[in-house]
């Protein structure tokens, strides 16, 4: 397991978007799918996590279903809408077109360092 690093400003909810994407999942889950795929490098606070998934929620680009956990508990699986998945599509190009950007600005300027 590498350094953790902290998460940007914004991008929390691209993170869940995509992790909702992979198919339902309780809230808990979702964040600990987050973890997973980042292999441990994402420290993600439960509040902020749980701030957003409502948010998210109410603005119905996820959409929860209480239902039975693996461990036998009453949880909330939250699946992608299809606002949800509009959304996620417009995230990744945004992200995409940044991360360019970006990129190529820290490339040209490397030479000076």
């Amino acid at each position: 397991m590498g350094k953790s690093v902290d998460l940007l400003q914004g991008t929390l909810e691209i993170l869940i978007l995509k992790s909702s994407s992979l198919g339902p999942q309780h809230g808990y889950g979702i964040l600990l799918r987050i973890q997973q795929i980042s292999q441990g490098r994402l420290e993600i606070p439960q509040g902020s996590f749980y701030v957003a998934l409502y948010r998210m929620e109410h603005k119905g680009l996820i959409e929860g279903e209480w239902g039975e956990s693996e461990n036998n508990r009453r949880a909330k699986f939250y699946k992608l809408t299809a606002a949800g998945r509009k959304q996620l599509k417009h995230e990744i190009n945004k992200w995409t077109e940044m991360t360019g950007v970006v990129g190529s600005i820290l490339n040209a300027t490397s030479e000076a360092l």
